[in-house]
């Protein structure tokens, strides 16, 4: 199985990750022709090996031709010359650096553009479905969180930052360098940011600012702040690694292939850059362990205690419980209580069993399991955030969303359930 891990140790931004993965060996040549199927003429893009702290990076800046503009960052700031890490001095030119490195490159401000402008340059596009499909999806996660930050409906929010032709290129660069690493997961470290505040159009706003305080909302991204008076996580770069990866902490078990390192704009008295690590390995997304079952027979208990012993048990970490019809000695309907158990939690499974039922003993044995790889994740729906869980092996991929999240939103929103259901499998 092939692996990517983001590691975040100075944040993430949109250039950032092209950088990162650019770095991992993409030809840079192919990397260009995919993105010339946006159709937007006036960019170009130039990809740089430079050195940061004494380590070699890619680094990564969209150019805008012969267009100048006044441009007005996604939270409004005036003076942020750097939508990447708030560079007040103009050290990235994308957003109309005065003293930028570009000469004669500047930037061109696209009228104010909703989602579905976005969206349908990209649809009109000759990219890839899979790309196309992936770039609306990191769109839409940064365009709920601007809509919720200044209480409009989705539809209303008009992008600056992200709405920019740089972001744009940001973001379907993104899509595209992944779709050309081919990987089977995406992970990544939790999400390292900095501290203060950053001068806007409204005044000072807090680090970090309110778009990405919104996508950190619920996520379970685990999020630690550094003693860097900047911003580090920019909307455009959590968006992106919101969408893709699967899972958020320390790098898993894996056979290091290729490392990649994308530049940051801005000097933080430390190494500013993105580190991407490409890797394999042997797990193929099934596993099998040992685990206990533990097995007993009851013909004179009240039903409505069974129902207790088997919250009792699920809440103690019991794999699976369950019962089966049974007749007994004398012809007595009884049932057969079932409960399957990792080694560890089997003494305390077992206490329970004997303490809270009327069996005086139980039948233990060992069995071996195969299972898919599963993990949980969330997604928006119309309805709402539902928890999904995902299981893999070898190219299958089972989707199941989790019956209390549908039942909560079907209740809220008074629609059938099966309509939450399918709301939340449209998302994946």
């Amino acid at each position: 199985m092939k692996l990517l891990y983001f590691d975040c140790f100075s944040g993430i931004s949109g250039d950032m990750v092209l950088g990162a993965l650019i770095d991992l060996g993409i030809d840079v040549d192919v990397f260009k022709s995919e993105l010339q199927k946006l159709g937007l003429d006036e960019f170009d893009i130039s990809v740089e090996k430079k050195m940061k702290n004494s380590i070699t990076v890619t680094d990564v800046d969209v150019l805008i031709k012969d267009k100048v503009h006044d441009h007005v960052h996604s939270h409004g700031c005036e003076k942020e010359q750097n939508h990447d890490h708030g560079c007040e001095k103009g050290q990235h030119h994308n957003h109309g650096c005065e003293n930028g490195p570009h000469g004669r490159y500047h930037h061109h401000h696209a009228s104010a553009r909703n989602l579905a402008d976005i969206e349908k340059i990209i649809d009109d596009s000759n990219l890839k479905d899979s790309v196309k499909q992936l770039s609306k999806k990191i769109f839409g996660e940064i365009a709920r969180a601007e809509a919720k930050v200044h209480n409009k409906p989705v539809s209303d929010v008009h992008f600056h930052e992200v709405g920019a032709v740089d972001s744009i290129v940001d973001i379907v660069g993104a899509s595209i360098c992944i779709d050309l690493l081919n990987v089977d997961r995406i992970y990544s470290s939790p999400l390292h940011d900095g501290t203060g505040f950053i001068e806007c159009q409204h005044g000072k706003l807090p680090v970090p600012v309110p778009a990405v305080m919104e996508m950190l909302k619920e996520s379970n991204i685990p999020y630690i702040v550094e003693d860097v008076n900047t911003e580090l996580i920019t909307p455009t770069g959590i968006g992106i690694i919101k969408t893709i990866a699967s899972g958020f902490g320390t790098m898993p078990p894996m056979t290091v292939d290729k490392v990649g390192y994308g530049a940051g704009k801005r000097e933080t008295g430390r190494l500013n850059a993105l580190r991407c690590v490409l890797g394999t390995t042997s797990d193929e997304g099934i596993k099998d362990n040992e685990i206990a079952v533990l097995e007993t027979n009851i013909d004179d208990m009240n039903p409505e205690v069974l129902g207790y012993v088997m919250d009792l048990l699920f809440e103690s970490g019991a794999l699976e419980v369950y019962y089966t019809p049974v007749y007994m000695k004398k012809n007595r309907p009884g049932v057969m209580l079932t409960v399957l158990s990792e080694k560890e939690d089997e003494k305390k499974l077992e206490d329970i069993i004997l303490k809270e039922t009327s069996t005086l003993g139980i039948r233990k044995t060992f069995a071996t399991r195969y299972v898919m790889n599963r993990e949980n994740r969330w997604v928006d729906s119309e309805f709402g955030k539902i928890s999904v869980k995902e299981a893999y092996y070898e190219g299958i991929k089972k989707f199941a969303p989790e019956f209390e999240d549908c039942r909560k939103a079907a209740q809220k929103h008074n629609v059938p359930l099966w309509k939450v259901y399918n709301a939340a499998i449209k998302q994946i």
